[in-house]
C-alpha cells in the first residue's frame, strides 16, 4: 500500500470516548475517561500464527510507520499513527488482528487530540470528537433481552477437567494451569458494542474497557505499559468474592491475603512477568507484598512490577507483549506443560480470550491488557469467557464458582443493554 500521510492535531475538548465508538464498528481502549477510540480502518496487518507472530507483526508495523509522512502537533503517547491489536491466546490458532484506524481520538492528562491517517473523510465530527452522524442506537422498541445457550463444555465435565488438572499438579507434572469456560448468549437484536462498552466502563472504572474487532470487555490486568523507557505491569492472580457489607468485605479480603493457596498462585504469576522483564530492564522493582484490588464483583491479589528498559533501542510495547505472553496468570507454569494441558482438558477454542489486547504507536509506546471478563460478538450472538487458576489444593466446585463470579461482569453488561 502507498505510504500513509498522518496528521495529529490538538482538540480543545474531546467528548466521552465511549460515545465515539460505533454500535457495530470501531476500536476502543479507555480507563477513567482517558484513552483512545478509533473509527474506520486504513490498514490491517497479518499477525499470523506461531511463536514469532508478535515479532513479525512488530516488524511489519515498524516498516509501515517508518514510511509514513507524519505531522504530529501534540507529541503525546498515542499520537501519530496508532495500531490496535488483539491476539489469540494460542499461537497455533488464527484470528489475531492488528488494525490501524483511519481516525483516532485520544485524551490523556488533560490533553485531547485527533489523528487522521490517509486521505479519508473522518466519520467523527471535527468539533469535539464525539459520536458520529448516523450512529444513533437502535430504537427503544427492539427486543434486546439476552438468552442463554449453554457452554462448550457442561459444568460436570468442567469439574472433572479441574479434578484431572489437580491430580496432574499433585503428581508433579506442573505447578499451575488455568482452565477457562465459556457461555453462549444470543438476542433477537444484534448486540450494540457501544451500549456494552458504556455499561462496562461505568461499572468498572478502574478496569481497561476495550473493543477490538468484536472482542469487548473490561480487564483489570495490565499486561504491560511502555512509555519511552518506563515499563509497568499489574499482575493479578488469586480471587475472592466481594462482601455483603463493609465488615464482610474486609473479612473476605483478609482471608484472601492470608490464603496459602491463593498466595502461591499469585507468586507464580508475578514470577513469570518479573523474569521476562528482568532481562530487558536496567532496573526492576517488584512490590514486596500483594495488595487487594477490589472491583465491583470480585477482589484480586495484585502486584505492580515497574522497571526502566535497557539499551539504546528498547523493545516496543508489541515486542514486550510477545515476550510476556502467555503469563502464568492466564496459562500456568511451566508454560509448555500448562498450555498442553489446556489443549487436552479445556474442551473449547479460547479464541482471543486471555490473549493480549491494546495499542502501540509510532514511538513503540503503548498499553496492553489481558483480554479477561470479555465477550466475542457476532451479530446477535456472543460468547462470554472466564477462567480460574488451578494449583495444589484447588477444589473443583470452588473454581467453578469463581468462574461464575467472573462471568457476572459480562452478563451484567448484556442484561442491562436495553
Amino acid at each position: 500500500m502507498p505510504a500513509l500521510v498522518v496528521r495529529t492535531q490538538a482538540l480543545d475538548t474531546a467528548s466521552d470516548l465511549v460515545e465515539a465508538l460505533g454500535p457495530r464498528d470501531g476500536v476502543l481502549w479507555t480507563r477513567g475517561g482517558e484513552g483512545l477510540v478509533g473509527r474506520s480502518e486504513v490498514a490491517r496487518l497479518d499477525v499470523g500464527t506461531g511463536e514469532t507472530r508478535f515479532a513479525r507483526a512488530a516488524e511489519q508495523l515498524t516498516e509501515m510507520f517508518a514510511a509514513a509522512e507524519v505531522h504530529d502537533e501534540v507529541g503525546a503517547p498515542g499520537c501519530g499513527p496508532v495500531a490496535f491489536a488483539s491476539a489469540t491466546f494460542d499461537a497455533r490458532e488464527a484470528g489475531s488482528v492488528l488494525v490501524v484506524p483511519a481516525v483516532v481520538t485520544g485524551r490523556r492528562a488533560g490533553r485531547a487530540w485527533r489523528t487522521v491517517a490517509g486521505e479519508v473523510t473522518p466519520p467523527l465530527r471535527r468539533g469535539d470528537g464525539g459520536r458520529a452522524d448516523g450512529d444513533a442506537p437502535d430504537g427503544g422498541g427492539a427486543d434486546r433481552r439476552i438468552r442463554y445457550a449453554g457452554s462448550s463444555i457442561p459444568d460436570v465435565a468442567w469439574l472433572e477437567a479441574v479434578a484431572t488438572a489437580g491430580r496432574r499438579i499433585e503428581e508433579g507434572a506442573l505447578d499451575k494451569v488455568v482452565l477457562a469456560r465459556d457461555q453462549a448468549v444470543w438476542s433477537r437484536t444484534p448486540f450494540d458494542q457501544r451500549r456494552l462498552a458504556r455499561r462496562l466502563a461505568d461499572r468498572f472504572p478502574d478496569c481497561y474497557t476495550f473493543c477490538v474487532d468484536g472482542l469487548i470487555g473490561a480487564t483489570p490486568e495490565l499486561l504491560v505499559r511502555r512509555m519511552a523507557t518506563a515499563v509497568e505491569s499489574l499482575v493479578l492472580a488469586g480471587t475472592a468474592r466481594r462482601g455483603t457489607d463493609t465488615a464482610d468485605d474486609d473479612a473476605v479480603g483478609e482471608q484472601l491475603l492470608a490464603s496459602e493457596k491463593e498466595r502461591r498462585e499469585h507468586s507464580l504469576a508475578v514470577t513469570s512477568v518479573a523474569e521476562v522483564l528482568q532481562g530487558r530492564c536496567a532496573d526492576l522493582t517488584v512490590d514486596p507484598e500483594p495488595f487487594l484490588l477490589r472491583l465491583a464483583n470480585v477482589q484480586h491479589l495484585a502486584t505492580r512490577v515497574r522497571g526502566t528498559l535497557a539499551g539504546p533501542s528498547p523493545p516496543t510495547a508489541l515486542e514486550l507483549v510477545g515476550a510476556l505472553h502467555p503469563t502464568a496468570a492466564v496459562c500456568g507454569t511451566p508454560t509448555a506443560g500448562a498450555r498442553a494441558l489446556i489443549r487436552e482438558l479445556e474442551g473449547m477454542d479460547r479464541g482471543r480470550y486471555a490473549g493480549p489486547v491494546g495499542w502501540v504507536d509510532i514511538r513503540g509506546d503503548g498499553e496492553f491488557g489481558i483480554a479477561l471478563r470479555c465477550a466475542q460478538l457476532a451479530g446477535a450472538r456472543a460468547r462470554l469467557f472466564a477462567g480460574s487458576g488451578i494449583v495444589t489444593g484447588s477444589l473443583p466446585e470452588a473454581e467453578l464458582e469463581e468462574t461464575r463470579l467472573k462471568l457476572r461482569a459480562m452478563r451484567s453488561a448484556f442484561e442491562g443493554q436495553a
